[in-house]
Protein backbone atom coordinates (compact mmCIF):
# COMPACT_ATOMS: atom_id res chain seq x y z
CA UNK A 1 0.00 0.00 0.00
CA UNK A 2 2.61 2.36 0.97
CA UNK A 3 4.58 1.78 -2.81
CA UNK A 4 0.88 2.27 -4.25
CA UNK A 5 0.75 5.64 -2.72
CA UNK A 6 4.29 6.93 -3.29
CA UNK A 7 3.96 6.10 -6.70
CA UNK A 8 0.55 7.19 -6.86
CA UNK A 9 -1.09 3.76 -8.31
CA UNK A 10 -4.36 4.60 -7.20
CA UNK A 11 -4.74 7.46 -9.98
CA UNK A 12 -5.36 7.19 -13.49
CA UNK A 13 -2.95 9.10 -15.99
CA UNK A 14 -3.72 11.45 -18.94
CA UNK A 15 -0.02 12.44 -20.66
CA UNK A 16 -1.53 13.57 -23.72
CA UNK A 17 -1.37 17.31 -23.23
CA UNK A 18 -2.75 19.35 -25.46
CA UNK A 19 -1.43 22.47 -26.00
CA UNK A 20 -1.56 26.51 -27.62
CA UNK A 21 1.44 28.64 -27.35
CA UNK A 22 1.18 32.44 -28.14
CA UNK A 23 4.14 35.41 -27.70
CA UNK A 24 5.03 38.61 -27.78
CA UNK A 25 8.21 40.44 -28.22
CA UNK A 26 8.67 43.59 -26.25
CA UNK A 27 11.94 45.90 -26.61
CA UNK A 28 13.98 48.95 -28.62
CA UNK A 29 17.24 48.51 -30.01
CA UNK A 30 19.30 51.10 -31.92
CA UNK A 31 22.08 50.40 -34.94
CA UNK A 32 24.35 52.79 -36.81
CA UNK A 33 26.19 51.32 -39.63
CA UNK A 34 28.07 52.58 -42.54
CA UNK A 35 25.59 50.50 -45.15
CA UNK A 36 22.44 51.96 -43.52
CA UNK A 37 23.11 54.81 -41.40
CA UNK A 38 21.05 55.49 -38.09
CA UNK A 39 18.17 52.76 -37.64
CA UNK A 40 15.37 52.03 -34.75
CA UNK A 41 14.50 48.45 -34.31
CA UNK A 42 11.18 47.90 -33.14
CA UNK A 43 9.61 43.66 -32.69
CA UNK A 44 7.99 44.37 -36.39
CA UNK A 45 11.74 44.65 -37.72
CA UNK A 46 13.49 41.78 -35.77
CA UNK A 47 10.61 38.96 -35.07
CA UNK A 48 10.71 37.16 -37.34
CA UNK A 49 7.57 35.39 -37.70
CA UNK A 50 5.64 38.40 -36.72
CA UNK A 51 2.71 36.78 -35.88
CA UNK A 52 3.49 35.23 -32.33
CA UNK A 53 4.18 31.43 -32.51
CA UNK A 54 6.08 28.62 -30.37
CA UNK A 55 8.85 28.86 -32.37
CA UNK A 56 10.56 32.35 -33.11
CA UNK A 57 13.41 33.78 -33.96
CA UNK A 58 15.13 37.24 -32.79
CA UNK A 59 17.75 39.66 -34.77
CA UNK A 60 20.53 40.06 -32.94
CA UNK A 61 22.87 41.32 -35.59
CA UNK A 62 23.13 41.68 -40.01
CA UNK A 63 24.88 42.00 -42.73
CA UNK A 64 23.80 44.39 -45.08
CA UNK A 65 23.89 44.93 -49.25
CA UNK A 66 22.35 47.80 -49.72
CA UNK A 67 20.95 49.36 -53.24
CA UNK A 68 21.24 45.86 -55.42
CA UNK A 69 19.94 46.15 -59.03
CA UNK A 70 20.17 43.51 -61.46
CA UNK A 71 23.53 43.62 -63.84
CA UNK A 72 26.98 42.32 -64.60
CA UNK A 73 29.82 42.36 -61.89
CA UNK A 74 32.67 40.41 -60.99
CA UNK A 75 31.97 37.16 -58.82
CA UNK A 76 32.95 36.83 -55.20
CA UNK A 77 36.59 35.15 -54.83
CA UNK A 78 35.91 33.16 -51.53
CA UNK A 79 34.31 29.82 -51.30
CA UNK A 80 33.51 29.19 -54.73
CA UNK A 81 33.16 25.79 -56.76
CA UNK A 82 33.50 26.95 -59.82
CA UNK A 83 33.41 30.76 -60.14
CA UNK A 84 37.70 31.27 -60.79
CA UNK A 85 38.96 31.29 -64.17
CA UNK A 86 42.29 32.76 -65.76
CA UNK A 87 41.20 33.58 -69.12
CA UNK A 88 37.73 34.15 -71.13
CA UNK A 89 37.53 30.21 -71.91
CA UNK A 90 37.32 29.16 -67.98
CA UNK A 91 33.61 30.81 -67.80
CA UNK A 92 31.21 29.80 -70.13
CA UNK A 93 28.56 31.89 -70.80
CA UNK A 94 25.05 30.89 -69.32
CA UNK A 95 26.58 28.77 -67.15
CA UNK A 96 25.49 29.06 -63.28
CA UNK A 97 28.42 29.34 -60.51
CA UNK A 98 27.97 26.78 -58.09
CA UNK A 99 27.19 28.51 -55.03
CA UNK A 100 27.47 32.02 -56.64
CA UNK A 101 25.22 34.78 -57.38
CA UNK A 102 24.50 34.96 -60.65
CA UNK A 103 24.92 33.19 -64.12
CA UNK A 104 28.65 33.62 -65.72
CA UNK A 105 28.55 36.10 -68.78
CA UNK A 106 31.48 34.72 -70.52
CA UNK A 107 34.39 36.85 -69.43
CA UNK A 108 36.79 36.72 -66.93
CA UNK A 109 37.68 39.85 -64.74
CA UNK A 110 40.95 40.05 -63.37
CA UNK A 111 43.25 42.85 -61.50
CA UNK A 112 45.83 42.09 -64.20
CA UNK A 113 47.47 39.44 -67.03
CA UNK A 114 49.39 37.77 -64.26
CA UNK A 115 46.67 36.84 -61.76
CA UNK A 116 43.73 34.89 -61.47
CA UNK A 117 40.35 36.51 -61.29
CA UNK A 118 36.74 35.42 -61.05
CA UNK A 119 33.99 34.87 -63.71
CA UNK A 120 31.62 38.01 -64.73
CA UNK A 121 27.93 36.97 -63.75
CA UNK A 122 24.31 38.19 -64.37
CA UNK A 123 22.45 38.66 -60.94
CA UNK A 124 21.97 41.61 -58.19
CA UNK A 125 24.96 43.70 -58.26
CA UNK A 126 27.39 44.26 -56.05
CA UNK A 127 27.43 40.75 -54.61
CA UNK A 128 27.47 40.20 -50.79
CA UNK A 129 30.51 40.50 -49.00
CA UNK A 130 31.42 37.50 -47.36
CA UNK A 131 32.46 38.29 -43.68
CA UNK A 132 31.23 37.59 -40.47
CA UNK A 133 30.16 39.81 -37.65
CA UNK A 134 33.02 40.65 -34.93
CA UNK A 135 29.83 41.65 -32.23
CA UNK A 136 26.24 41.65 -32.01
CA UNK A 137 24.80 45.09 -33.51
CA UNK A 138 21.50 44.78 -31.35
CA UNK A 139 23.09 45.01 -27.96
CA UNK A 140 20.25 45.96 -26.32
CA UNK A 141 18.16 42.76 -27.32
CA UNK A 142 19.79 41.20 -24.10
CA UNK A 143 16.73 43.23 -22.18
CA UNK A 144 13.93 42.12 -24.56
CA UNK A 145 11.00 40.51 -23.20
CA UNK A 146 8.98 37.32 -24.26
CA UNK A 147 5.59 37.12 -22.98
CA UNK A 148 4.41 33.41 -23.64
CA UNK A 149 0.51 32.52 -22.91
CA UNK A 150 0.53 28.94 -22.64
CA UNK A 151 -2.87 27.03 -22.97
CA UNK A 152 -2.79 23.32 -21.73
CA UNK A 153 -5.69 20.69 -21.55
CA UNK A 154 -5.69 17.38 -20.72
CA UNK A 155 -8.82 15.94 -22.59
CA UNK A 156 -9.62 12.50 -20.44
CA UNK A 157 -10.19 14.77 -17.48
CA UNK A 158 -11.65 17.63 -19.78
CA UNK A 159 -9.28 20.09 -17.67
CA UNK A 160 -7.96 23.01 -18.94
CA UNK A 161 -5.33 25.70 -18.24
CA UNK A 162 -3.30 29.01 -18.85
CA UNK A 163 0.27 29.86 -17.21
CA UNK A 164 -1.18 32.97 -16.63
CA UNK A 165 -1.31 33.56 -13.01
CA UNK A 166 -5.12 34.28 -11.63
CA UNK A 167 -4.61 37.41 -10.10
CA UNK A 168 -6.68 40.94 -9.29
CA UNK A 169 -3.83 43.22 -9.70
CA UNK A 170 -3.92 44.94 -12.59
CA UNK A 171 0.07 45.87 -13.01
CA UNK A 172 1.27 42.64 -12.10
CA UNK A 173 2.16 41.46 -15.91
CA UNK A 174 3.71 45.23 -16.29
CA UNK A 175 6.03 44.61 -12.84
CA UNK A 176 6.88 40.87 -12.95
CA UNK A 177 9.83 39.05 -14.87
CA UNK A 178 10.34 35.42 -14.02
CA UNK A 179 12.72 34.37 -11.23
CA UNK A 180 12.28 31.27 -9.62
CA UNK A 181 12.04 32.57 -6.71
CA UNK A 182 10.03 35.77 -6.58
CA UNK A 183 8.11 35.30 -9.49
CA UNK A 184 7.74 31.06 -10.40
CA UNK A 185 4.54 31.93 -12.42
CA UNK A 186 5.63 35.11 -14.12
CA UNK A 187 5.06 34.11 -18.15
CA UNK A 188 7.19 36.78 -19.25
CA UNK A 189 10.96 36.42 -19.39
CA UNK A 190 14.35 38.51 -20.83
CA UNK A 191 16.83 37.10 -23.15
CA UNK A 192 19.60 37.80 -21.19
CA UNK A 193 17.96 35.90 -18.21
CA UNK A 194 16.98 33.11 -20.55
CA UNK A 195 20.31 32.43 -22.25
CA UNK A 196 22.33 32.77 -18.72
CA UNK A 197 19.63 30.04 -17.22
CA UNK A 198 20.99 28.06 -20.50
CA UNK A 199 24.23 28.56 -19.19
CA UNK A 200 25.13 30.80 -22.09
CA UNK A 201 26.06 34.24 -22.26
CA UNK A 202 24.14 36.07 -23.82
CA UNK A 203 26.68 38.62 -26.36
CA UNK A 204 28.48 35.51 -27.36
CA UNK A 205 25.54 33.80 -28.27
CA UNK A 206 24.20 36.67 -30.20
CA UNK A 207 27.19 37.51 -31.99
CA UNK A 208 26.66 34.30 -34.89
CA UNK A 209 23.18 33.30 -33.51
CA UNK A 210 21.99 29.82 -31.39
CA UNK A 211 18.79 28.06 -30.27
CA UNK A 212 17.41 27.58 -27.37
CA UNK A 213 15.00 25.21 -26.10
CA UNK A 214 12.30 26.96 -23.44
CA UNK A 215 10.20 23.81 -21.48
CA UNK A 216 7.53 23.97 -20.39
CA UNK A 217 6.38 21.09 -18.02
CA UNK A 218 3.10 20.48 -16.85
CA UNK A 219 2.71 18.03 -13.85
CA UNK A 220 -0.58 17.87 -12.08
CA UNK A 221 -2.17 15.97 -9.41
CA UNK A 222 -5.91 17.13 -9.43
CA UNK A 223 -6.81 15.12 -6.60
CA UNK A 224 -4.90 18.00 -4.91
CA UNK A 225 -7.50 20.66 -7.15
CA UNK A 226 -6.11 23.13 -9.78
CA UNK A 227 -4.06 25.70 -7.67
CA UNK A 228 -1.55 22.79 -7.44
CA UNK A 229 -1.20 22.60 -11.51
CA UNK A 230 1.32 25.00 -12.40
CA UNK A 231 4.18 25.19 -14.73
CA UNK A 232 7.77 24.67 -14.27
CA UNK A 233 10.10 26.21 -16.97
CA UNK A 234 13.29 25.05 -17.81
CA UNK A 235 16.21 26.35 -19.92
CA UNK A 236 18.64 24.72 -22.23
CA UNK A 237 20.88 25.40 -25.90
CA UNK A 238 19.79 23.54 -28.14
CA UNK A 239 23.00 24.04 -30.77
CA UNK A 240 25.36 23.44 -28.41
CA UNK A 241 28.72 22.13 -30.21
CA UNK A 242 31.70 20.69 -29.03
CA UNK A 243 33.28 23.68 -29.82
CA UNK A 244 32.95 27.29 -30.62
CA UNK A 245 35.15 27.43 -33.51
CA UNK A 246 32.58 24.34 -35.39
CA UNK A 247 31.60 25.03 -38.81
CA UNK A 248 28.15 24.06 -37.43
CA UNK A 249 27.76 27.37 -34.77
CA UNK A 250 25.77 29.48 -34.97
CA UNK A 251 22.23 30.80 -36.68
CA UNK A 252 21.65 32.73 -40.09
CA UNK A 253 19.40 33.48 -43.01
CA UNK A 254 18.60 36.10 -45.66
CA UNK A 255 16.14 37.75 -46.44
CA UNK A 256 15.80 41.09 -49.17
CA UNK A 257 13.36 44.40 -48.92
CA UNK A 258 12.86 45.12 -52.58
CA UNK A 259 11.65 48.92 -53.65
CA UNK A 260 11.56 50.16 -56.76
CA UNK A 261 13.16 53.75 -57.84
CA UNK A 262 11.28 56.64 -59.38
CA UNK A 263 11.69 55.27 -63.09
CA UNK A 264 10.84 52.36 -62.22
CA UNK A 265 13.78 50.50 -61.66
CA UNK A 266 14.24 47.54 -59.52
CA UNK A 267 16.15 47.09 -56.52
CA UNK A 268 16.68 45.30 -53.34
CA UNK A 269 18.78 45.45 -49.65
CA UNK A 270 20.11 42.04 -49.04
CA UNK A 271 20.24 40.81 -45.29
CA UNK A 272 22.15 38.49 -43.83
CA UNK A 273 20.56 38.22 -40.17
CA UNK A 274 22.15 36.23 -37.17
CA UNK A 275 19.63 35.90 -34.43
CA UNK A 276 18.75 33.45 -31.10
CA UNK A 277 16.16 30.99 -32.56
CA UNK A 278 13.46 30.24 -29.35
CA UNK A 279 11.44 26.23 -29.14
CA UNK A 280 9.14 26.82 -26.97
CA UNK A 281 8.35 22.88 -25.92
CA UNK A 282 5.42 21.67 -23.73
CA UNK A 283 5.18 18.81 -22.11
CA UNK A 284 3.03 17.25 -19.03
CA UNK A 285 0.73 14.71 -17.57
CA UNK A 286 -2.46 15.08 -15.00
CA UNK A 287 -3.21 12.28 -12.84
CA UNK A 288 -6.71 11.75 -10.52
CA UNK A 289 -7.98 9.20 -8.19
CA UNK A 290 -9.86 5.83 -10.50
CA UNK A 291 -11.03 2.83 -8.36
CA UNK A 292 -9.24 0.49 -11.46
CA UNK A 293 -5.71 1.70 -11.12
CA UNK A 294 -6.11 1.51 -7.14
CA UNK A 295 -7.43 -2.46 -7.81
CA UNK A 296 -4.88 -3.75 -10.34
CA UNK A 297 -2.12 -2.46 -8.49
CA UNK A 298 -3.31 -3.57 -4.73
CA UNK A 299 -3.44 -6.95 -6.88
CA UNK A 300 -0.47 -6.85 -8.28
CA UNK A 301 1.11 -6.05 -5.46
CA UNK A 302 -0.06 -8.74 -3.51
CA UNK A 303 1.03 -11.89 -6.34
CA UNK A 304 4.44 -9.82 -6.26
CA UNK A 305 4.20 -10.89 -2.42
CA UNK A 306 3.32 -14.10 -2.92
CA UNK A 307 5.49 -15.14 -5.75
CA UNK A 308 8.44 -13.57 -3.66
CA UNK A 309 7.71 -16.02 -0.80
CA UNK A 310 8.25 -19.26 -4.06
CA UNK A 311 10.98 -17.91 -4.63
CA UNK A 312 12.85 -17.65 -1.51
CA UNK A 313 11.54 -21.08 -0.43
CA UNK A 314 13.52 -22.10 -3.54
CA UNK A 315 16.41 -20.53 -3.39
CA UNK A 316 16.64 -21.49 0.82
CA UNK A 317 15.57 -24.87 0.37
CA UNK A 318 18.04 -26.23 -2.84
CA UNK A 319 20.93 -23.29 -3.09
CA UNK A 320 22.00 -22.37 0.00
CA UNK A 321 24.64 -24.41 2.43
CA UNK A 322 21.74 -24.54 5.25
CA UNK A 323 19.36 -26.08 3.23
CA UNK A 324 18.66 -28.96 5.25
CA UNK A 325 18.65 -27.29 8.14
CA UNK A 326 15.79 -24.64 6.45
CA UNK A 327 13.88 -27.93 5.40
CA UNK A 328 14.16 -29.76 8.82
CA UNK A 329 11.97 -26.33 9.88
CA UNK A 330 9.89 -25.75 7.23
CA UNK A 331 8.58 -29.49 6.91
CA UNK A 332 7.18 -31.88 9.49
CA UNK A 333 8.05 -35.46 8.49
CA UNK A 334 5.12 -37.33 9.83
CA UNK A 335 5.88 -41.56 9.77
CA UNK A 336 3.79 -43.47 8.89
CA UNK A 337 4.24 -47.71 10.09
CA UNK A 338 2.52 -50.34 8.34
CA UNK A 339 1.69 -53.22 10.65
CA UNK A 340 1.30 -56.65 8.87
CA UNK A 341 -0.69 -59.45 10.24
CA UNK A 342 -0.65 -62.81 9.14
CA UNK A 343 -3.57 -65.00 8.60
CA UNK A 344 -3.32 -69.15 8.47
CA UNK A 345 -5.60 -70.61 5.87
CA UNK A 346 -6.20 -74.26 5.98
CA UNK A 347 -6.95 -75.45 2.87
CA UNK A 348 -8.29 -78.97 2.69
Amino acid sequence: LAVVKIKQGYQEIDDAIQSSVITKVKGTAVTNTSESGLLVWGPEEYVIPPQGEDVLFVVTSFLETPNQKMGYCAEVRTFLLNGHCSVDEDCKKGKMVESGHGVMSGKCIRNNEKSNGTCEIFGWCPTEKNIKPQKPLLKNAENFTIYIKNFIQFPKFSFSKSNILKTTDQSYLKKCRYDEKQYPYCPIFRLGDITRRAGCNFQDMATLGGAIGIVIQWDCDLDKGTSHCNPEYQFTRLDATVSNKSIATGFNFRHARYFKNAAGESYRSLYKVYGIRFHILVYGKAGKFAIVPLVVNIGSGLAVMGAGTFFCDIVLLYLTTGKKSYKDQKFEVLKYEKQHTSTDVDIS
